[in-house]
């Protein structure tokens, strides 16, 4: 053998090695999440801007380009969701930027009637219409709605979560306002009116409604500036999962299994057909539930194959997961990836059949057939999947993973109790 075919043949032997590291696999998760948190923050401030130009100069065609922002900010954000259930960091932030559904009459006006919540005394208020109000026995001046008022005061008042104030829901909701379509086609249809400042005003105290929009829209702006923060060389986030990187590839399957089964197969997926409730859809005010479950197949895809792409198109990867499981029993990193493919396949089926005219909100609906084809499709794919990330956690030799569970998946008679 010539030198040259010695060293060849050396270093087609040290590969696998070199791309099974676990420190760089981490490092590769640690990017992939700066990144993906990097243009959450980048389309967030593009929302900013589209809502200050809605508040300045209330249109038909500054709301819709609001919307736009609002419809863009949620694909690289929904990407990121692979991050939590692993990172404590991520779960004790997440509830402030992504808490749904909501009790959306605690913000503003709601169709009458709409909203009686016995468990909720103020799923009602109606914030904007209401600058004093009594929350625990103090009253509330109410009178300045600012982020601080919105994060510290509103947000979760009296721990009920359904309170929620603040995020990505809340600005989809004052942006559409209701989608009062059931199960048929159509999202909320806010008019631009109610953000009208004197004459023409629609909905009533536009200037506060205006005020909660911008406050709300800063609010998230601020949220998503800590997370790209802490995800930054030197920030606590990328710090505490780089630290062990034994810890760290189980923050990384913890995350894809919990999203993959309890969190997207049960509590977006089936929880929502069982009850045949678009009430229950992630995006419901936009009817863009479809992207967001799509995006969050592609965020569990990317953490495994250590890719992602950014909204500018350029492409952040490295060491993966899968060359790691490959390392150690391909068999298994075949199967996985395969079933990846096959999930975002069956999610990419629902969205390209939402953005041809069959809305999720008419696949939710009794009785339809198609619907609930398309859907269980890809709750089964994710279910599917969920059992090779854990063959995934067995070939790696880590500590056996608890995923999130579901009462849809793994109780279904207790949804009906």
């Amino acid at each position: 053998m010539t030198r040259a075919a010695a060293l060849l043949l050396c270093t087609a032997l040290a590969s696998p090695a070199l791309a099974a590291d676990p420190a760089a696999v981490v490092a590769t998760y640690a990017d992939i999440a700066a990144a993906g948190y990097g243009d959450s923050l980048t389309t967030a401030q593009a929302l900013q801007s589209a809502v200050e130009a809605l508040i300045a100069t209330p249109s038909e065609s500054t709301l819709t380009a609001a919307r736009a922002a609002w419809l863009a900010s949620r694909i690289p954000y929904q990407q990121t969701e692979v991050f939590r259930f692993g990172n404590p960091i991520v779960d004790d932030w997440e509830g402030k930027v992504n808490a749904w559904p909501l009790d959306e009459g605690l913000i503003d006006y709601v169709d009458p009637g709409y909203g009686v919540n016995e468990e909720n005394s103020l799923a009602q208020l109606n914030v904007i219409a209401t600058p004093k109000f009594t929350l625990s026995g103090t009253e509330i001046d109410a009178s300045q709605i600012t982020p601080a008022f919105i994060s510290g005061t509103l947000h979760e008042a009296d721990g009920i979560e359904a309170n929620v104030a603040s995020g990505y829901h809340a600005i989809e909701f004052l942006l559409w306002g209701q989608d009062l379509n059931g199960t048929e086609p159509g999202a909320g249809n806010r008019p631009f009116t109610d953000f009208l400042q004197g004459d023409g005003c629609t909905g009533g105290n536009c200037d506060r409604r205006a005020a909660y929009l911008k406050a709300a829209t800063d609010l998230l702006v601020a949220d998503l500036e800590y997370m790209a923060a802490a995800w930054a060389p030197g920030g606590e986030g990328r710090a505490t999962v780089t630290a062990d990187p034994q810890a760290g590839l189980l923050a990384m399957l913890t995350g894809m299994g919990s999203l993959s089964y309890g969190e997207q197969a049960g509590e977006r997926m089936k929880l929502g057909l069982m009850l045949n409730d678009p009430e229950e859809e992630h995006d419901c005010f936009s009817d863009n539930t479809h992207n967001s479950h799509f995006y969050d197949g592609l965020g569990i895809r990317n953490v495994y194959l250590g890719s992602y792409t950014r909204v500018d198109g350029s492409t952040v990867s490295g060491p993966s997961l899968s060359d790691l499981v490959a390392a150690a029993d391909p068999a298994v990193d075949t199967r996985l990836r395969a079933e990846l493919d096959a999930t975002v396949t069956a999610l990419q089926a629902i969205k390209t059949a939402a953005e041809g005219g069959f809305a999720y909100d008419q696949m939710l609906a009794p009785g339809s057939a198609e619907g609930e084809a398309l859907i269980m499709a890809a709750v089964n794919a994710l279910v599917t999947q969920t059992a090779s990330i854990d063959r995934a956690v067995t070939a790696l030799g880590l500590t056996q993973i608890s995923f999130e569970g579901s009462d849809s998946l793994d109780n279904p008679g207790a949804v009906f109790q």
